[in-house]
């Protein structure tokens, strides 16, 4: 292959559920400056919305051709792993500020860990229950509450950092300004509440 050529990767041929996984492992096994053009039968408009979600800034997208059933996109990587960069500003709501449960989460496709902002009204409560099989770290960001554990009692202002040891028993309840914290745990597919054993 002469040196101006790239490789192209044609996803039309795949089953639907393997085009992504396909096309990000092509893009990790790039080094710094390398490209591939990407050929598909449509605009894949959603994979780019991946590729700004875990890789902004670290990535160059260039439409080659628009034809139907043609589509050809050079991608080049700009950097050996993605960017550091700022999520949110937890000084402020995330989305409506009159929400509750959880108002913010990770959504990078690629990680080891999960983060969500969780948002209770004033004297909302998360019931007594026992947590799952990982460690959780909280940051109270805003309103105030209490944390009931197996016992005794926290008080909960801005500015604490908790540990939740896994499994621990554990129940949040806000105080009459309502209680905003940042969670944050290893990854797993859900994070249960688990039953009190009998």
């Amino acid at each position: 292959m002469a040196p101006h050529q790239v490789a192209e990767l044609d996803v039309r041929p795949l089953r639907k559920p393997d085009k992504h996984p396909t096309i990000f492992a092509t893009y990790r096994a790039l080094p710094v400056g390398g490209s591939f053009v990407l050929v598909n039968d449509h605009d894949p408009k959603h994979l780019r919305d991946e590729f700004e979600a875990d890789h902004p800034g670290g990535f160059q997208w260039d439409y080659l051709s628009r034809e139907p059933r043609d589509w050809r996109i050079q991608i080049t990587k700009l950097a050996t792993t993605p960017l550091p960069r700022i999520l949110t500003d937890t000084r402020l709501p995330a989305g409506d500020p009159d929400a509750t449960g959880a108002v913010w989460k990770l959504q990078v496709h690629e990680r080891d860990l999960d983060s969500n902002i969780i948002a209770l009204p004033p004297g909302g409560a998360i019931e007594a229950h026992f947590g799952p099989a990982l460690d959780v770290l909280i940051h109270v960001l805003a309103g105030s509450g209490t944390l009931t554990t197996e016992l005794g009692v926290l008080d909960l202002e801005p500015g604490a950092l908790l540990w939740l040891p896994r499994r621990s028993h554990r129940q949040f309840t806000a105080g009459p300004d309502g209680l905003r914290y940042l969670t944050v745990h290893q990854r797993r597919q859900a994070l249960p509440i688990e039953s009190r054993p009998a």
